[in-house]
């Protein structure tokens, strides 16, 4: 644990380090200097408007893309790291449009998202050497855990195309949990939930980061979601990042209002719409 000389509680390790990231696309700038620091532990949320640079920023974060700037993941830039061996260095993401395997089962899918755990190489594979038939075991047992806890059991063998949207989502959130990552990037998981649903994935999020210990990094425009389960908050605008604090914090931020309403609070109130500021305070509550 770090300490900083202040009176307040010592800081957690930094794990994720987001050092002056920019992205260009020919002559759009999609991220501009992006810098942040994720503690471990942390569930930290990432918001802005449409066209913020939040999923740029998420592919940089899974090398879909390549950034200028630097990355760093427990001390280790992420530069070298190749793009297939993400998961096996304790990453795991979900995707804003699901990526999962249409014809395969819930189960089938869970297992897939842990073979990058797997050791066992191809020969011991093709000889069936005890090795696998362990491995095969506790992955089997990982999928099952995953499966109890995000309430898949009554489909754990029906393939995930028949399924809503929703199961779909948990379906999605268990497989990137079966490679047992470090840092969690979530991309939209409330998106296309009911009301009753996300109530259920704030809480289940909850309870997957006491019991994997896991650090979350959260894009999401639900605020609700945002602001109950963040312990920071960083608000992206054009590519460009705006506001940084907690959520208490970030709920008043003239800069974030102004992203969210095109206007800022004191211009409203010159203007005459004296409920602006009331009405900023809810778009982002």
């Amino acid at each position: 644990m770090k300490h900083d000389g202040s009176s307040g509680p010592p800081r957690a390790p930094t794990l994720l380090q987001v050092r002056e990231v920019t992205l260009r696309f020919g002559g759009v700038v999609a991220l501009d200097g992006v810098s942040f620091e994720v503690e471990q532990g942390q569930i930290c949320g990432l918001i802005g408007p449409n066209g913020a640079g939040k999923t740029t920023l998420f592919n940089c974060l899974s090398r879909l893309y390549a950034c200028d700037g630097d990355i760093r993941f427990a001390g280790q830039t992420l530069a070298r790291l190749p793009r297939h061996r993400m998961a096996d260095a304790g990453i795991g993401r979900t995707f804003q449009n699901l990526a999962l395997f249409r014809s395969l089962t819930v189960r089938q899918n869970i297992l897939v998202g842990g073979h990058c755990r797997r050791r066992a190489g191809f020969l011991a594979h093709a000889l069936r050497l005890p090795v696998v038939a362990r491995e095969e075991a506790l992955h089997g047992r990982r999928a099952d855990e995953l499966i109890d806890l995000l309430a898949l059991g009554d489909v754990a063998h029906v393939p995930v195309a028949l399924l809503p949207f929703g199961t779909q989502k948990r379906v999605e959130l268990a497989r990137a949990l079966a490679a047992s990552p470090r840092l969690l990037l979530l991309d939209e998981p409330a998106c296309g939930l009911n009301h009753e649903e996300v109530k259920q994935l704030t809480a289940l999020l909850r309870e997957i980061r006491q019991r994997f210990a896991l650090t979350v990094l959260l894009v999401e425009h639900h605020m609700g979601l945002v602001m109950a389960l963040s312990d920071k908050i960083v608000a992206l605008n054009f590519g460009r990042k705006i506001a940084e604090g907690t959520p208490s914090e970030m709920r008043h931020n003239p800069e974030l209002i102004e992203a969210y309403l095109g206007v800022s609070p004191s211009a409203a109130q010159s203007s005459g719409e004296a409920r602006a500021p009331e009405r900023s305070t809810e778009v982002i509550q």
